[in-house]
């Protein structure tokens, strides 16, 4: 079980990343390696290489928040959206626990920084995209959903959402390499500008484009240090509920590490608001913010929670163990990127012992299309 395994086993892929950085954290001790290169002018990755890790903030960041807001009794999973921010789209007797989950019935992704009616205020902008689907009627994945934590958690602290996760977060752990950005070297490059995003509103795929609008003056240069995310960069300032941060495989493995051992963390979290956010809801495979699995270790079967990114980025933590991992990779430079799942699968049995069916997998993932 060694971490740079796990790196071999991505590199040696068809569809390799130019890069890759992977790592796990046990009662034993941590393990980190990186192989590749972290850019397109050929910088070598390194273990203390930052990434966008992009959605992957949903978790590290947002979830993670509310989690410390629920412990100091400041915030409920089941409070209604609109006892923080009014005039959403959301439905009468939204809540926390809904958006959490992806059931609040919000449209997936919209391209905000399209919204001339709105501009400047991407906020209005989301409030006055409809519902797409019923309140409860099901799990679909939402960026605008996560958009809207954001705001909820600025709403509750006061404070701008990357001051609040800071205070929140970050500095209580020391995880002094993670951030939103811009971001300062050594970084790793996440794609060659906006390509992928303007295929998504040229062709309406996979969501439909709710806007008659569709020029734009997208990126076309190597993004690096800054979110790659369009409604992130474009419409949010590069600060974001559902992408935007930025951090390497150390301070990841560090915060995994905490959430996975509750109780060695009582002036952080509540354990028991830890167990709650980790249990499953309706949806089979969805905690609150994070997924879940069943993997195989020391001859048994556990839960790994976890979540992806786009760019190639995910975290998993195995509850109540302290054990976590981490895949680091940039993914979007291979000839025909694979998916982040596909990549994570194929690190995890080097990092985790891991019997999982690889084909078993959430219908449902954007992250291996465009939902930033």
């Amino acid at each position: 079980m060694t971490a740079a395994e796990a790196v071999g086993a991505v590199l040696a892929l068809e569809s390799a990343p130019r890069g890759v950085v992977a790592g796990v954290v046990t009662a034993a001790g941590r393990d980190i390696a990186a192989g590749g290169l972290a850019d397109l002018a050929g910088a070598a990755m390194t273990t203390e290489t930052a990434f966008d890790i992009a959605s992957v903030s949903k978790v590290a960041a947002t979830a993670t928040a509310i989690l410390r807001l629920v412990s100091r009794g400041e915030l409920g999973f089941d409070d209604p959206v609109e006892r923080f921010v009014r005039g959403t789209a959301c439905a009468a007797g939204t809540t926390v626990r809904h958006l959490l989950q992806h059931r609040a019935g919000l449209w997936e992704w919209q391209p905000l920084y399209l919204d001339r009616e709105h501009a400047g205020d991407p906020a209005a902008a989301v409030d006055a995209i409809p519902l797409r689907y019923g309140l409860d009627e099901g799990r679909h994945y939402s960026d605008l959903g996560f958009m809207l934590l954001g705001r909820i958690i600025a709403a509750v602290t006061g404070a701008p959402l990357d001051a609040a996760v800071r205070e929140l977060v970050t500095a209580p752990l020391g995880l002094d390499r993670t951030g939103y950005g811009p971001f300062a070297p050594p970084v790793a490059s996440s794609a060659v500008g906006d390509a992928a995003e303007h295929r998504m509103v040229a062709t309406g795929e996979p969501y439909p484009i709710l806007t008659t609008a569709r020029e734009f003056a997208w990126r076309d240069d190597e993004i690096a240090g800054v979110v790659n995310d369009g409604n992130c960069f474009h419409a949010l300032g590069g600060v974001a509920g559902h992408a935007g941060l930025f951090s390497t495989a150390g301070d990841l493995l560090t915060l995994g590490a905490a959430l996975a051992a509750p109780e060695r963390h009582p002036e952080l979290w509540d354990p028991d608001a830890v167990a709650e956010l980790f249990r499953d809801g309706p949806d089979p495979g969805q905690a609150l913010g994070w997924r879940s699995d069943a993997i195989a270790v020391a001859g048994g079967r556990t839960r790994l929670l976890w979540h992806p990114g786009y760019t190639g980025c995910a975290l998993g933590l195995l509850p109540g163990t302290g054990t976590a991992v981490v895949l680091l990779s940039t993914r979007l430079f291979a000839a025909e990127p694979a998916p982040t799942e596909a990549l994570w699968r194929t690190a995890l049995p080097a990092l985790v012992p891991d019997d999982h069916d690889p084909d078993d997998h959430d219908p449902d993932d954007n992250e291996g299309t465009r939902t930033p």
